[in-house]
């Protein structure tokens, strides 16, 4: 099992697409392992119902498989992979009685809390700090700790968080840096303060 996973992160994603799209399933099968627990960790940012993020994330595949001959050839698969979830989870929200009032996932929160386990931190005043910070961070509106999220998280680019979340590069790049001086104002506030 190991090997086969370091097997996994040694193929490129292109590869694995380009092999995918001509109907190799051990292609479809490496990739759905590689990102897997990624699309999962994201999905559930946006809501609290694991099961029906885990059937998202499969729909996703099975409609990958299932239309594979459709898919465009040149994509950034993991973007692709984040948007698909995304919009799945909308489609599912939309559907859905709990959620009939909203529209569009922009008008359900963003879930996920930044932390640092304090174990890993010995010194008390970074300890502090650390435990700051992650309160700035969730205080930001949910778009931007999203785009911070996908940025920091998923390591993604800004081209490829505008891929994600259907916005274009500019309104990515607005995003990261409307986030990146609240929390530098707000730190520096705090700090003030001290």
């Amino acid at each position: 099992m190991k090997r086969q996973i370091l097997h996994t992160d040694l193929i490129d994603d292109s590869t694995l697409w380009n092999n995918l799209k001509k109907g190799d399933e051990n292609a479809f099968s490496m990739l759905f392992k590689k990102h897997y627990a990624h699309l999962i960790r994201y999905g559930n940012s946006f809501i609290p119902f694991p099961e029906k993020v885990q059937d998202c994330v499969q729909d996703v595949f099975t409609d990958i498989w299932i239309y594979k001959h459709k898919l465009n050839d040149s994509v950034i698969v993991k973007a692709y992979l984040l948007s698909c979830v995304r919009k799945r989870l909308t489609r599912a929200q939309q559907r859905d009685r709990i959620f009939r009032f909203s529209s569009a996932i922009e008008t359900v929160d963003f879930l996920f809390d930044f932390s640092i386990e304090h174990d890993l931190i010995s010194d008390e005043t970074t300890a502090f700090k650390v435990s700051h910070l992650n309160h700035l961070i969730n205080d930001l509106p949910s778009r931007q700790k999203e785009a911070l999220y996908l940025r920091y998280h998923q390591e993604l680019n800004v081209d490829q968080i505008a891929i994600t979340l259907d916005i274009n590069y500019q309104s990515a790049n607005n995003l990261l840096h409307r986030a990146l001086l609240s929390l530098r104002k707000e730190w520096k506030e705090k700090k003030s303060f001290s």
